[in-house]
């Protein structure tokens, strides 16, 4: 035991030494990695506006008219909440509008009851939840206020901790899907000790950095959307797959800056 707790000291020494002169972009990089599926969705409905409009009036009822204002409503949405969320201005009105977008084409395209949609964007939420613990921590502004007897740092440790446990979703739909193969069993096993770590804020941001690095590694080797030309459609889904596990990551880099908060491990030891 002592030994293990020795070599995990070295290896949080190793860490921080190769982390420490990427602190100060570790935000920046974070909120605009979280963005970016949201971004990429824009620029695919603009591009394709004709196939989701016929897409939705043909295959999910939607009138015309009715079609177009939904779209347009989305694309300006998810541009400017990104855009706000990257200059970190109005942070709570860039989540609420980013999870209405996620809630919102959920339903209008019938993917709500998607078991993989439903983890992976549970997963995305979480990292919106960390944007806004961000937020909180750093403004101390009070954005309930209906609860006048939470403080500002309690509401981040309740938005920390529903951040964290939503984030390691993705894992979830990681195991359950795909071919079983020895490299699937041993990244599931190092990644679901890793999520578990992160869920209770034990080393947390140690554990958010190997899940990472684990998702880095498998977004290119899996998601490498950019090799498929043979058919346009799976093009568009495993490019969705892509941007969508860079904003998790991103809410895992947010989790690398602001820390697992009040409600975890960590935070306990401290007390100690």
């Amino acid at each position: 035991m002592e030994q293990i707790r020795k070599t995990s000291e070295q290896a949080e020494e190793v860490l921080e030494k190769i982390s420490r002169p990427l602190k100060p972009y570790i935000p920046w990089v974070a909120r605009t990695l979280l963005v970016s599926t949201f971004i990429e969705d824009s620029v695919r409905i603009i591009v394709q506006w004709q196939n989701q409009l016929m897409y939705l009036q043909a295959y999910r009822g939607f009138p015309w008219g009715v079609s177009h204002v939904f779209l347009l409503i989305n694309v300006l949405t998810m541009l400017a909440c990104s855009g706000l969320a990257i200059s970190r201005r109005h942070t709570e009105y860039a989540v609420g509008g980013l999870f209405a977008v996620i809630v919102t084409q959920g339903f209008a395209y019938g993917l709500i009851f998607d078991i993989k949609f439903f983890l992976r964007n549970l997963s995305v939420v979480g990292g919106l939840l960390m944007l806004l613990a961000e937020s909180l921590l750093a403004k101390r502004r009070n954005v309930f206020a209906g609860l006048p007897n939470i403080s500002d740092e309690d509401q981040s440790k309740y938005v920390l901790l529903g951040g964290r446990i939503l984030l390691v979703l993705l894992f979830v739909s990681f195991v359950f899907s795909g071919k079983f193969s020895m490299m699937r069993l041993v990244v599931s096993a190092i990644g679901g000790l890793s999520c578990l770590m992160v869920a209770v804020g034990f080393k947390a941001k140690y554990s958010a950095i190997v899940l990472v690095t684990i998702l880095s590694v498998f977004n290119l080797a899996v998601n490498n959307w950019w090799t498929i030309d043979f058919n346009p459609v799976h093009r568009d889904f495993v490019k969705y797959d892509f941007f969508q596990t860079l904003s998790i990551m991103g809410g895992f880099l947010l989790l690398v800056n602001v820390g697992p908060g009040g409600f975890s491990v960590d935070e306990k030891k401290k007390n100690f």
